[in-house]
């Protein structure tokens, strides 16, 4: 892991910045770690070591302004810039400090309409447990959901062809799996990873440029993820489809919606893939099982409702 290392951090839009702060510190059981003269609002999941990795604003209208993805450090951020460049795509360089306690962001947009940022430095702030015998888990553990980190996002929008193409050959990215469209000629969807992840990006074909699906928070467990279906039921979240597992990445998931309709999801599980791995794929006629292997159904709601 020498070039972009993981998912750093997602801005999302918020209709009521107050209740999205209830439902985000109470209810995901995120940790609150500042906030900004723009307005936003910054959270960390418990085990994250980073200041931040979910900022929310109010806005008119829900959804994501941009992902982030960490880097290893300055250089390879300057060369992953120019290699950016030299693909054909333009960057703009956000200064350190734009975003509270983050070094220098290199941001560009994808044909699919979504912003995407890369970054080398955001301070450390850790996760309460030390680094000299650690214990295995503090309270904030136990507040809330409390997802472990934030894992993936899956983004709707436009030629996701050439979204994989900068991924994989500029990126360092790699395929890890995929559904085919009707015809079995083209990707409908694609998971990539840049790590030892079952994905770190996800995309589907959409017509509307720059959806946000869901952001995607990894739990410990199955009994985690229960527990989280638990609470979501105890405070009235809305949810979307689970629990349940998939048959694509295998992983054991729930999907629910924010006060806003900005979808989220809590996650454990999948398998662990290497480059070197040929991508797995789905055929549409099987993407619902592919979704909901336990009910083969491809859910209506997991096509059409984006924010």
């Amino acid at each position: 892991m020498t070039g972009v290392l993981r998912p750093g951090h997602a801005q999302v839009r918020v209709l009521d910045l107050e209740a999205s702060i209830k439902f985000y510190r109470d209810v995901l059981g995120l940790v609150e770690t500042g906030r900004d003269a723009q307005g936003r609002v910054y959270f960390k999941c418990w085990d994250e070591r980073d200041h931040s990795s979910y900022v929310i604003r109010e806005a008119d209208s829900a959804g994501i302004d941009f992902f982030g993805f960490k880097v290893l450090d300055k250089a390879t951020l300057d060369r992953l810039e120019a290699d950016l460049r030299a693909y054909g795509l333009a960057t703009t360089r956000i200064p350190a400090g734009e975003m509270l306690e983050t070094g220098e962001r290199v941001r560009f947009q994808l044909p699919s309409g979504h912003l995407i940022e890369l970054y080398a430095e955001k301070t450390a702030v850790g996760n309460g447990l030390g680094t000299t015998n650690p214990a295995p888990w503090g309270a904030s553990r136990e507040h809330g959901i409390a997802p472990i980190r934030l894992d993936h996002g899956l983004l709707y929008g436009p030629n996701i062809a050439e979204v994989q193409k900068i991924f994989v050959d500029v990126l360092g990215f790699y395929l890890v799996e995929r559904v085919l469209t009707e015809d079995g000629q083209t990707s409908a969807a694609v998971w990539l990873s840049c790590s030892h992840k079952v994905h770190d990006i996800a995309f589907a074909e959409y017509p509307e440029p720059g959806k946000l699906h869901h952001c995607s928070f990894l739990m410990e467990s199955w009994e985690s993820v229960l527990r989280a279906g638990d609470i979501m039921s105890m405070n009235k979240v809305a949810v979307d489809i689970g629990p349940t597992r998939h048959g694509i990445t295998r992983g054991c998931t729930i999907y629910a919606w924010d006060p806003s309709g900005n979808r989220f999801e809590t996650f454990m599980g999948g398998y662990h893939p290497y480059p070197d791995y040929e991508p797995l794929t789905w055929t549409f006629d099987n993407f619902g099982q592919g979704l909901d292997y336990p009910q083969r159904k491809l859910h209506e709601t997991f096509l059409t409702v984006v924010t």
